[in-house]
């Protein structure tokens, strides 16, 4: 069983905010575990896999999972590591209030399926709501409009995606996230990554825009960009950092920041500092 801890950000009446870490010591399936209410969990930093019967869910930064009640999966972690977690669990009539009919049950807080794919400003939000209550500068109502928010943003039709295509297709691009999150600053080829997996580079492409609906070279971009939202509470040199992540300069770092998330590091870290 791997090693975690949970820190209880946010407990109110409708909304219970966790950060939750774990070392990922447990290299292949746990033994089998379940929710007792409906989560909605955000990884931020690593990477896992999650197991539900016969079908299998890497969990990483651009993926939000959904973690039903009395349903029982196994966690791995194929990648050494470990990961951490925003975890959020809303009351059951938030919950039915803001989720489509088409993703969660109507007779129960059961969402349809595990995992659904989250946009660039939805990463934000987890950032935001993580840093603001970790330093305490954001007040109960605050920390609340920020989760709904998220929640929204993340189940909304025109801003999220659910993975698609074949299970088939689905394990494979899961085999080409692991590839590139062994070694999130690694400027990988193409070639490489379709050698890992043990198909051409032609498909693999095709293969990942179908089931992504983003292409491989942005998804792994925003893997580093979620990286950094991570750390730059912590910060003090941006272009270290820029570097680190496998941006070839503090110019290339923040640009690509500012085109995902509307405003550079430094900006990012100034609205932190200044709530």
């Amino acid at each position: 069983m791997s090693q975690f801890s949970v820190s209880k950000l946010l407990d109110s009446e409708i909304v219970l905010v966790r950060d939750v870490v774990c070392s990922g010591e447990c290299r292949h399936r746990s033994d089998e575990e379940c929710a007792h209410a409906t989560h909605l969990v955000f990884p931020y930093r690593g990477i896992f896999v999650r197991h539900v019967g016969r079908d299998d869910a890497v969990a990483e930064s651009n993926q939000v999972l959904f973690f039903n009640p009395h349903e029982g999966y196994r966690i791995s972690h194929p990648v050494a590591g470990g990961d951490a977690c925003l975890d959020l669990r809303l009351s059951e009539e938030i919950l039915h209030e803001l989720a489509p009919a088409e993703l969660l049950g109507r007779a129960t807080s059961a969402f349809l399926m595990q995992r659904r794919r989250i946009d660039p400003r939805a990463q934000v939000l987890v950032a935001l709501l993580r840093h603001s209550l970790q330093r305490g500068v954001a007040e109960p109502l605050e920390a609340e409009t920020l989760a709904l928010t998220l929640v929204r943003r993340a189940l909304g039709e025109r801003t999220s995606h659910a993975a698609g295509a074949s299970a088939g297709r689905r394990k494979l691009v899961d085999r080409a996230k692991l590839v590139m999150a062994s070694d999130l600053a690694r400027r990988w080829t193409l070639a490489e990554i379709a050698r890992e997996v043990g198909v051409s580079p032609v498909y693999l492409t095709q293969v990942f825009a179908q089931v992504e609906a983003v292409p491989l070279y942005r998804y792994q971009l925003r893997l580093r960009l979620a990286r950094a939202l991570d750390l730059l509470g912590g910060c003090d040199d941006l272009t270290q950092l820029g570097l680190e992540l496998g941006f070839s300069s503090h110019s290339h770092f923040s640009a690509a920041f500012r085109q995902a998330y509307g405003r550079t590091p430094a900006e990012f870290q100034r609205s932190l500092d200044l709530r």
